[in-house]
């Protein structure tokens, strides 16, 4: 049985994380922390998980924490998390870090695009980055895994085959994105509340959001190829899902079919990508952690539709699947 503790365990990704570990038949969670100095039960935050688990939150001690778990799913903010994770390590725990710390590849990109100083530097480029179809081998191995942001997850999974494959301009690259408001987290913002975004749909962070450096670092990482993403995210007034429309131009003679067949050959092994002659839509995949993809040709170019759900695939059913390939489970253990 493995020990299990979360550190920030109040917002929506850890809720889900929860949802999902009480499903694996080897895990224990033990601890759980939040900054809230009145230690609620996780009942009283989390109402929908009331006499499932008893554990009250606690502040983050991390020797007393550490010697508690195997295992820590660390959700903490950018920053915050990599101020901690550093100690985890040290004390033998074993970490899966959902925030951004750890995906880029080198410390000027990171504080470049999160205007913060990195606490934990030394350790930025040397983690593996937390998609196992793509990282498998190292993920098994490692300390601390790197959790995929959610954007990038549902850009990269399509186009890492067909990129290393050759059969896209690596330069062309357009991601258009359409999220649920669950992406924003659980903390208040203007913007997100029902009155602000029901029956609208707005784009933002053009140009600048952080998840662009991740899509083009990441797909470096695996492919060896330079690319050039121009990423633009939606806010859609739903509760979960990401549906991401994805322009490029072939090359070589490439067409729809070839690409549905480089997909096709690529993740015919792997459990949670399915590849569909279907357009797929954010229902296909709602609370579980598949990602649905599908290829079509538009005049000169070749259009590219995936979808997961933000909270699954793209956070805690990610974190899961990676914690059950560096412990040796089958990586589907809690997510079928």
């Amino acid at each position: 049985m493995i020990r299990v503790g979360i550190v920030g365990g109040t917002g929506y990704t850890a809720l889900e994380l929860i949802r999902l570990l009480l499903r694996h038949p080897e895990v224990q969670i033990t601890r759980i922390t939040s900054r809230d100095p009145e230690h609620p039960h996780l009942g009283d935050v989390h109402a929908s998980l009331r006499d499932r688990l008893d554990l009250n939150f606690e502040t983050l001690d991390v020797k007393s924490f550490a010697s508690d778990i195997d295992c820590a799913f660390c959700c903490l903010p950018h920053a915050a998390s990599a101020a901690v994770v550093g100690s985890l390590i040290d004390a033998g725990v074993r970490v899966v870090d959902f925030s951004a710390d750890y995906r880029l590849n080198d410390v000027g990109t990171f504080e470049q695009w999160y205007q913060v100083t990195h606490p934990d530097a030394d350790r930025v480029g040397n983690v593996p980055y937390g998609i196992p179809e793509l990282f498998r081998e190292s993920i098994k191995s490692a300390n601390l895994v790197a959790n995929p942001g959610c954007f990038p997850s549902s850009a990269i999974l399509p186009l890492a085959p067909l990129t290393k494959a050759g059969l896209i301009d690596s330069g062309s690259i357009i991601v258009d994105s359409k999220t649920g408001v669950s992406g924003a987290g659980r903390k208040t913002n203007l913007k997100f509340h029902y009155p602000e975004c029901n029956e609208s749909v707005a784009a933002y962070g053009v140009g600048t959001h952080r998840h662009m450096p991740e899509i083009d670092q990441i797909l470096g990482r695996f492919t060896g190829v330079e690319t050039s993403t121009i990423f633009t995210p939606h806010l859609i007034p739903m509760d979960r899902g990401i549906l991401s429309t994805i322009y490029v131009l072939p090359v070589d003679g490439s067409t729809a079919d070839s690409a549905m067949d480089c997909l096709n050959d690529f993740y015919k092994r792997e459990p949670f990508v399915r590849v569909t002659g279907d357009l797929p839509i954010t229902k296909d995949v709602a609370n579980t952690n598949f990602c649905d993809i599908t290829v079509r040709q538009c005049g000169d170019r070749l259009v590219i539709v995936s979808v997961l759900d933000n909270l699954i695939k793209g956070a805690s059913g990610a974190a899961v699947q990676n914690f059950n390939a560096m412990f040796d489970f089958d990586e589907t253990t809690a997510l079928s």
